[in-house]
């Protein structure tokens, strides 16, 4: 059974903060975009970090049975975007984070609040 996009959010969030991933936003494109149900966006403060956050998620959600359909910009880490199907992560190095700015390009969508 392929595992739901709400819970591979929850494993994909709970991984970055595991690493210390700075200003970790969720946001749902369920209305807004065919691409992805949700992003999730966050920064680290290096290079080290930035790839340690993307393997952790990338980890912890293959260990849940989720395909990883995507993995791209480890070598830099300025951005690693890691594609999980409904889930699209993306793991700025905080410079990076700034200049791209893709909240503001998905601000139609609802940020997702966690408890």
């Amino acid at each position: 059974m392929a595992i739901q996009s709400d819970e591979l959010l929850k494993i994909a969030v709970d991984a970055a903060e595991d690493k210390k991933a700075i200003n970790v936003v969720a946001l749902n494109l369920k209305e807004v975009s065919l691409v992805a149900d949700y992003f999730v966006i966050c920064s680290g403060n290096s290079d080290v970090q930035v790839q340690a956050i993307a393997t952790e998620i990338r980890k912890q959600a293959e260990k849940s049975g989720a395909r990883i359909r995507g993995l791209e910009g480890m070598d830099s880490a300025r951005w690693v975007l890691i594609d999980l199907g409904d889930v699209i992560v993306h793991v700025f190095h905080r410079e990076e984070r700034d200049y791209y700015n893709i909240e503001r390009l998905w601000s139609d969508a609802k940020v997702v609040e966690f408890a």
